[in-house]
């Protein structure tokens, strides 16, 4: 049984979730993520005596990463649960819950960034190569080509319907993070996957249309549909990609994101416009995109390692 306190803590986090879930429109794992960072917080004040968000000092809330840090949670994952707390503080502060953020400036232990895993150029040409002319390979090669073609995110490409995409303009408007709209570009190759796909896309569609009239089933307008003719989930984008890219031997898993990474690494080559790859990619703050800069680095070196007299190695 909840001690009296714990009702209360418990009540308030729960307030602020479905606040953010109403106004953000966040995604569900993102809020099972603040979910199950707050429980930890909640954990912690319980521990610590706090009956009331109010109570909670400055000194204990130092205290709180310290305290993680020593159960072996990551610096990554510190630093999450932090920016959680924050968030939540600064809903108290709203509501009259609390009269000051006891997290505000109160940072994480250092941890180093693990750059994004990409594809080369050769490695994605063979991917890319389209399998034969069934509706399943279709439908995956215009996965794959959009993914490449535009950067997308997973969720981004899994929520995309018919109607997203303007052929006249080579563009496609997408819903990314906190239900934020933005126009991405469609490059040539990927046009012409989407074009062969959803001119057989309707022979999937049949199974919910020979359904009985009186189901009321709705016309299905996701622009990736399964064998049943319904939309494609994350999961089943997710099986496709690592279908075909066992049959291509590729030799290792492909992740979504591997694409949207290789996307933005070799726009970034070719370009160096750090400005157009962050509005690209739908980053509300350029920090995110700058971790690019650092795999253009290590392509640079690569090529001069390969390419200057005094880098190679002697062949003698």
């Amino acid at each position: 049984m909840p001690r009296p306190q714990d009702s209360r803590l418990l009540g308030q986090v729960g307030q602020f979730l479905n606040a953010i879930e109403r106004e953000r429109r966040l995604s569900a794992n993102t809020i099972h993520a603040y979910r199950r960072d707050l429980q930890r917080l909640i954990e912690f004040a319980n521990e610590n005596g706090v009956s009331d968000w109010s109570l909670l000092t400055r000194r204990q809330a130092r205290f709180f990463p310290a305290k993680l840090h020593q159960r072996g949670l990551s610096g990554r994952s510190i630093q999450r649960m932090l920016s959680a707390c924050r968030a939540f503080y600064r809903f108290l502060l709203k509501q009259g819950g609390a009269a000051v953020n006891p997290f505000a400036g109160i940072a994480a232990p250092k941890y180093p960034k693990k750059l994004p895993r990409t594809l080369s150029v050769d490695e994605l040409s063979g991917l890319l190569e389209q399998h034969d002319s069934s509706i399943l390979s279709l439908r995956d090669h215009a996965m794959l080509e959009l993914f490449y073609s535009s950067g997308l995110r997973l969720s981004e490409l899994a929520a995309l319907n018919d109607t997203s995409i303007d052929f006249q303009q080579n563009q496609i408007i997408v819903v990314g993070k906190g239900n934020k709209h933005r126009i991405v570009l469609v490059g040539r190759k990927a046009v012409a996957a989407l074009t062969a796909w959803l001119a057989r896309r309707h022979e999937l569609l049949k199974p919910c249309h020979n359904m009985p009239p009186q189901n009321n089933v709705p016309p299905e307008h996701a622009l990736f549909v399964n064998q049943n003719g319904a939309r494609l989930s994350v999961r089943g984008i997710q099986y496709r990609l690592n279908q075909w890219a066992k049959a291509k031997g590729l030799g290792r898993r492909l992740h979504p994101h591997m694409l949207r990474h290789s996307f933005a690494s070799h726009i970034l080559q070719s370009s160096g416009d750090l400005r157009a790859v962050q509005e690209m990619l739908g980053h509300s703050d350029i920090g995110s995109t700058q971790i690019y800069t650092h795999l253009d680095f290590q392509h640079l070196a690569k090529v001069y390692d390969q390419a200057h007299p005094r880098a190679r190695k002697s062949s003698k």
